[in-house]
């Protein structure tokens, strides 16, 4: 893909989150400027449960996929925008004291719940390309602060390509539903690896494939935004992993996301239906638990 085509797809995605941000939904709108840079490499049109009315709520949509009522009350209101799927927070048993940060962090809804988990001593940190919704994070601030009495999270605006963070800053990096929307996934992978402190860890929820998609359903700014085109194969994921530098890879399944969006009125979900035919879409795409280490600087170092 080229630098222009990249980018192009980029800032579409910037545009559809920024309605989501604004509007609680992905309107459409901002597909046509990249359709002619998509054709012919993969493409765009649809989004997930940000794409339209759908018969699941986002907190229902939440509990799926693994997180608890409690949590759920415990965010500042609409933090949780329906952009999950899966719980990296839980997933990286985060501990007092940590620095957590999370690529792609929308309306802070995992910083919040990650910032109670690394306590007074630690930091989470959201880093999101979107300026709108890196506003609408900070304006929740007050509110968590108040809630929990800590003072703990922050947002940066930033690429998760260029990460705006200094090296070896993070013990646990995490993300929701992210990665896979970016035009350049190694970039990203490496770009985590230079921010883990030795010995760090990731731990990431992302839609990935379990086998190639057709062109039509590739070819759809919402699928995009919706997090199946820009998806890759498994495999894939792993060897970008590895070529970053990670050990200790394991890449887990999770079919519950797909499932519940595959049994709802999601339109992406039902156009991709009509596309595969007799073939079920949990059998082509999954979100996908991601965890690594970064190796520690050698022996006894870092607890290692």
């Amino acid at each position: 893909m080229s630098d222009q085509n990249a980018e192009k797809i980029r800032e579409a995605i910037r545009s559809g989150y920024a309605q989501i941000a604004k509007v609680g939904v992905f309107v459409g709108e901002s597909a046509g400027p990249v359709r002619e840079a998509l054709a012919g490499e993969g493409g765009c049109c649809g989004g997930g449960s940000c794409c339209g009315v759908s018969t699941i709520t986002v907190d229902e949509l939440a509990e799926q996929i693994g997180y608890t009522p409690e949590e759920l009350k415990a965010v500042p209101d609409g933090a949780n925008m329906g952009l999950s799927c899966g719980n990296p927070a839980a997933i990286a048993a985060l501990k007092p004291g940590e620095v957590v940060v999370d690529l792609g962090s929308g309306g802070g809804f995992d910083v919040f719940l990650a910032g109670p988990k690394v306590g007074a001593q630690g930091r989470a940190i959201g880093v999101d390309m979107t300026h709108e919704m890196i506003a609408k994070a900070r304006a929740n601030t007050s509110g968590y602060a108040k809630t929990t009495g800590l003072d703990n999270v922050e947002f940066r605006l930033g690429e998760i390509e260029a990460l705006p963070i200094a090296d070896g800053t993070a013990d646990v990096v995490i993300s929701n539903c992210v990665i896979n929307l970016s035009p350049d996934k190694p970039r990203v992978w490496r770009e985590v690896f230079r921010v883990l402190k030795p010995g760090g860890r990731i731990a990431v929820s992302d839609i990935a494939l379990l086998r190639p998609l057709p062109d039509e359903a590739r070819k759809t700014v919402e699928s995009w935004v919706g997090c199946v085109a820009g998806a890759s194969l498994v495999d894939d994921i792993r060897a970008m992993l590895a070529d970053a530098g990670f050990e200790n890879i394991e890449l887990k399944p999770k079919p519950e996301y797909v499932a519940a969006m595959a049994g709802t009125a999601d339109p992406l979900y039902k156009k991709l239906a009509g596309i595969l035919g007799d073939v079920p879409v949990q059998e082509c795409i999954t979100s996908l638990e991601i965890s690594a280490t970064k190796p520690c600087c050698g022996p006894g170092c870092c607890g290692c």
